[in-house]
């Protein structure tokens, strides 16, 4: 089991910045990537970034890509995902999850609670 806690939402200004993290706990060593995953009110889960937790390779959707920026910390067993340039479409429930690398959500097995990011204009 990998146990995974989000935290850094909040409420900001279209324009500003917010960082994520995400501490993951358990059998992290089961786990090949980290991503986090997004989603809004009526909307499916939609991916944002994944990051492999070995040679740290990162992919992004093409809708954040150049505004936020995946990050890990291997001894802290955390992921980041540091959102800068924020637009009121970014609004949305924020997920990690744990598992392969890719942007599928059935790639991830675990999932944290969510942390709730708003933009506001």
């Amino acid at each position: 089991q990998v146990q995974l806690v989000e935290s850094g939402g909040g409420l900001v200004q279209a324009g500003g910045s917010l960082i994520l993290s995400c501490a993951a706990s358990g059998r992290t060593f089961s786990s090949d990537a980290m991503g986090w995953f997004r989603q809004a009110p009526g909307k499916e889960r939609e991916f944002v970034a994944a990051i492999r937790w070995s040679g740290g390779n990162t992919y992004y959707a093409h809708s954040v890509k150049g505004r936020f920026t995946i990050s890990r910390d291997n001894a802290k067993n955390t992921v980041y995902l540091q959102m800068n340039s924020l637009k009121l479409e970014d609004t949305a429930v924020y997920y990690c999850a744990a598992g392969r690398y890719g942007v599928l959500p059935r790639l991830y097995d675990y999932w944290g609670q969510g942390t709730q990011v708003t933009v506001s204009s």
